[in-house]
């Protein structure tokens, strides 16, 4: 039976306890929580992030409403990976949110006089003593139960199994980035997934002991060693499930070319070569040319052999949706060797090489307008005046090119030299004058161009 003096002292011992908490209270598990992530640097969902809690959570904790929460077990784990990531102790941050839920107090024990019988009744009687022996003796089944179950979980590590893939060792398809890790463990346990030469992925088990993960894959063999701690015990799992995911590499196939045009060994009497064909696997062609020789009759001996003519750039051709390709291609006089060449997105290459000869009969002149500006022009093709300008001349814009073809001569009058650009037979001239001068110029090769007095 509990006496005066015993609760005195049980009461006096309280008060003491709550007088030296109030001395120096120091600040609450919410707002440590709260200062420590704030010196770290973070918001909550770059602490979500990495500690793949959620946010909610975390936000939970640090206002300290623990009903947010899913349950003590769960705010245990939560608790210990959140101070470990915040640098903090977590054994202490646990101690501190026991106590300041008050799991440490333990109410007074109440004292309940029983009041006398009136009467006395029949049948079958409980004394005061037999109730009192029967509830101490469930209260100690209880909490030896409760201790055998701790005992044996403190005792035993956590398990760790991986339900999908069903194998340790899966292959899947080329265009596979991502795979789902599935599997089981203990309820509210951290599950760790670590990977060669990436940061480990790290998430917490759900009430069932189940857990998922979503996991990069790269080309190749890729390799996650996947285990578990037990936040209360501190354990990690005896087995460590080591599984292997292989993305194949791609098949980089070589681009195939056909060339219709030109066909090998062919002769242009001009210098518009038409390049034709057709590419698989490629997204663009590219024609360029070397310069073998002249197309005229050989130099006598001891005269100069003449100069070769410049190379002309090369021409990138892009390939349509059905394969094809078609582009003409500019060379002076002489005979050349055109390699066309398919490029596939991975760097592979096909090439095809054809042999023309260009003989230029007459006068071929394209006129091109370029600089950014406009300009008049009147043309007359063996001294008659060419219908596709008329007798008034015509303005050309910028950018716009015009051929003219004759037997012996062509003859071009432009309101703007400068801007005027000629190639002759295949042969740039570029401009002679200068903007915004009218010029009138006569070509009649063999002979260099001529300026005339015709307007």
């Amino acid at each position: 039976m509990t006496t005066r003096g015993q609760i005195k002292r049980a009461v006096r011992v309280d008060r003491e306890a709550e007088r030296n908490s109030a001395a120096d209270p120091g600040p609450s598990l919410p707002e440590r929580l709260y200062a420590a992530r704030e010196r770290k640097g973070v918001d909550l969902y770059r602490a979500e992030r990495d500690t793949k809690i959620r946010a909610r959570y975390l936000g939970a904790l640090e206002r300290g409403d623990y009903k947010e929460l899913p349950g003590a077990v769960y705010t245990k784990g939560f608790l210990r990976n959140y101070a470990l990531y915040l640098g903090l102790d977590p054994e202490e941050v646990l101690l501190q949110w026991r106590r300041e839920r008050g799991d440490g107090k333990e109410a007074a024990p109440a004292i309940v006089v029983p009041k006398p019988i009136a009467a006395p009744r029949q049948g079958l009687t409980f004394s005061p003593s037999i109730v009192v022996a029967a509830l101490l003796t469930i209260v100690v089944i209880a909490f030896g139960a409760y201790l055998g179950v701790q005992v044996l979980r403190f005792s035993k590590p956590p398990t760790i199994a991986v339900t999908q893939p069903a194998t340790a060792v899966i292959d899947v398809d080329d265009s596979t980035t991502r795979y789902t890790l599935v599997g089981t463990t203990l309820p509210g346990a951290t599950v760790s997934i670590a990977t060669p030469g990436r940061d480990p992925y790290q998430i917490t088990a759900r009430s069932d002991g189940k857990w998922s993960a979503d996991v990069d894959l790269r080309r190749g063999r890729n390799q996650f060693d996947v285990n578990a701690l037990d936040p209360e015990t501190g354990k990690h799992s005896e087995d460590t499930v080591r599984v292997f995911i292989t993305v194949p590499f791609l098949q980089i196939e070589a681009p195939t070319l056909t060339v219709d045009q030109p066909s090998d060994g062919a002769s242009f009497e001009n210098g518009a070569i038409p390049v034709a064909g057709k590419a698989t696997n490629a997204q663009s062609v590219v024609v360029t040319a070397a310069w073998v020789g002249s197309s005229g009759p050989p130099t006598p001996a001891g005269n100069k052999t003449p100069a070769p003519p410049p190379i002309p750039p090369s021409v990138t051709v892009p390939v349509g949706d059905d394969g094809l390709f078609n582009t003409p291609y500019e060379l002076t006089a002489g005979r050349w060797t055109l390699t066309v060449t398919a490029r596939s997105p991975e760097g592979k290459t096909a090439s095809l090489t054809r042999n023309v000869t260009v003989a230029y009969k007459g006068v071929n002149l394209v006129v091109t307008v370029k600089g950014g500006g406009r300009a008049w022009i009147k043309v007359w093709v063996d001294g008659k005046i060419a219908p596709s300008v008329g007798a008034a001349g015509q303005v050309i814009s910028n950018g716009k090119a015009l051929t003219f073809t004759g037997r012996q001569s062509i003859e071009v009058r432009t309101g703007s030299s400068g801007v005027t650009f000629f190639t002759l037979n295949g042969t740039s001239l570029g401009s002679l004058g200068k903007s915004g001068v009218p010029e009138t110029w006569l070509f009649a090769p063999p002979a260099p161009p001529e300026k005339t007095q015709r307007s």
